[in-house]
């Protein structure tokens, strides 16, 4: 939900070779199901909730990730291609 001038940034840090989405109004998040409810410290807010989509070369969603362990993620998904 960064703004396309923080993607670019992001994007020239890491060296990354792919596009970023700049969803400002959180309208794609929403369609996914990654924008809503979270908790901390006791208190309810909106804000993006964490899921990583792994998509077709059709645009097909082959898989859903809803939670995302930082650690194990890259793996996790890795496999899933693989599969």
């Amino acid at each position: 939900m960064d703004d396309e001038k923080s993607h670019q940034k992001f994007i020239s840090k890491y060296n990354l070779p792919f596009t970023l989405l700049a969803d400002t109004d959180h309208r794609i998040a929403d369609a996914y199901g990654s924008y809503g409810d979270k908790e901390y410290d006791g208190k309810i807010y909106k804000g993006v909730l964490r899921k990583t989509f792994l998509i077709d070369e059709s645009g097909k969603i082959k898989k859903v990730f809803d939670k995302v362990n930082i650690e194990e993620h890259a793996d996790e998904v890795l496999k899933a291609f693989d599969a």
